[in-house]
């Protein structure tokens, strides 16, 4: 306690220094509003830099437990996910003339192959939903292919980017008909052969199936014309069609059934047995 006094007595001019200049100072900031901000902000950056420190060690020692937390969560997310039911609702179509609703059967692209000539798709649907083979099958933006072969839950659908394909197609605006075919070159692309060198045609028109078919009903969109080359060996026209759809990027379908198939396939044949 001695030694305090004693202190205290050698250094009373420095702590009666001290003493004021923290009385001044104090004065200073209370009476000033800068001096206090200032201040305040002083102590501010200090203790933030300090919490921002303590915040990191935090941080890494409880590295361990957020991990775990992530990996639960990840594996809740996973099983949600595979388990989870396609909710996905297949767009509305506009209606078809001379096809009733009765007479579509919605169902969905589940395997496309598109990087061959001959390729092909695979539907959720089968000869249980009433699919048969050579029913045409579209979606709201055109035509998609044809059924090739069914199973009772599964279909396999004859792709217009096959180079086996032929379908009934026309130019819209003037009713002039081709037959619509792929070179197997480009996705976007098909081709319309054997349209007269008479047709009217620009680019931009418009091109619909041709409605001679029992398989498509008539005016359904297939694409628009992109270029127009003349065939020297027929001098036919053959037109360069862009999509509408992108056949890369398919989802749902519509599969139209054809009552009236049969019956124009019976007539047909009994025209070729009398020619015969």
């Amino acid at each position: 306690m001695q030694q305090i006094f004693n202190f205290i007595i050698r250094n009373s001019n420095r702590l009666l220094f001290l003493l004021l200049l923290g009385v001044s100072l104090a004065l200073t900031i209370q009476s000033h509003s800068f001096h206090r901000s200032r201040l305040i902000s002083s102590a501010n950056f200090i203790s933030g830099g300090v919490y921002e420190k303590i915040n990191t060690v935090n941080e890494y020692l409880n590295l361990r437990a957020e991990n775990d937390e992530l990996v639960l969560e990840n594996a809740r997310l996973k099983s949600l996910l595979f388990n989870i039911e396609d909710t996905t609702k297949a767009p509305m179509i506009d209606s078809i003339k001379g096809v009733k609703p009765a007479d579509i059967i919605v169902s969905k692209v589940i395997h496309n192959s598109y990087s061959t000539h001959e390729n092909y798709l695979t539907l959720n649907s089968g000869s249980k939903e009433g699919v048969k083979q050579d029913m045409g099958v579209i979606n709201s933006l055109g035509i998609i292919g044809i059924v090739d072969n069914t199973s009772p839950n599964y279909a396999t659908v004859v792709s217009i980017l096959n180079m086996k394909s032929q379908i009934n197609a026309k130019i819209k605006k003037s009713n002039h008909f081709g037959s619509l075919t792929w070179n197997g070159k480009s996705t976007g692309f098909v081709q319309l052969t054997d349209v007269p060198r008479l047709a009217s045609v620009r680019k931009g028109d418009t091109i619909v199936t041709g409605g001679q078919s029992v398989i498509f009903p008539e005016n359904i969109n297939i694409g628009t014309v992109d270029k127009i080359y003349t065939d020297k060996k027929t001098t036919f026209y053959t037109i360069n069609v862009k999509l509408f759809n992108d056949m890369t990027n398919l989802g749902h379908v519509y599969i139209i059934k054809s009552k009236d198939r049969e019956e124009l396939i019976n007539l047909e044949n009994k025209n070729k047995e009398k020619d015969e």
